[in-house]
């Protein structure tokens, strides 16, 4: 069985991640979305409800499982037997980083391979950062993330803000 891990912070989960997600799940028996818990960030979301929302947003995937992990990625995909890991790119300044832990992950675990997909052309420009950008001045983030996840951003900027 071929096992993939897509990983990510995803904070938010934005259609740009959607997106890779569903294409990545038709490229393997079983797609592990990691969802990264980084001590050095301070994210919108925490850990949990990073999970619960991709796990909500992907329920109609069968393949598809969200489990969350700490640490170096290499050491995740050791510990789930994963093959793959999948990697969007949105431009070739995302490549220069992607190509040096791919290739630093490939000396720790010779058997993993990375595949790098590019995003759609419709999400080329789209990033978390962005995301949380717009969300900071109210602008409108519904070209961005799906509809139920706005009033949950909505509600961390506004509670950030007091």
């Amino acid at each position: 069985m071929k096992r993939a891990i897509y990983p990510g912070s995803f904070d938010p989960i934005t259609f740009g991640h959607l997106d890779i997600i569903t294409r990545a799940s038709k490229l393997c028996d079983e797609l592990i979305v990691g969802v990264l818990n980084n001590k050095q960030k301070n994210p919108l979301f925490s850990i949990d409800e990073r999970v619960s929302m991709i796990k909500e947003l992907t329920e109609n995937l069968d393949n598809v499982r969200v489990e969350c992990f700490e640490g170096l990625l290499v050491d995740f995909a050791k510990e789930k037997d994963a093959q793959v890991i999948i990697r969007g790119l949105r431009a070739v300044t995302d490549f220069e980083n992607e190509i040096q832990l791919a290739h630093a992950n490939r000396v720790q675990y010779p058997q993993l391979e990375t595949i790098f997909m590019t995003t759609s052309l419709k999400y080329a420009y789209l990033s978390s950062t962005v995301v949380k950008e717009f969300a900071s001045y109210g602008g409108d983030i519904s070209l961005f993330v799906p509809a139920q996840v706005i009033p949950l951003i909505e509600a961390k900027i506004n509670n950030k803000e007091k």
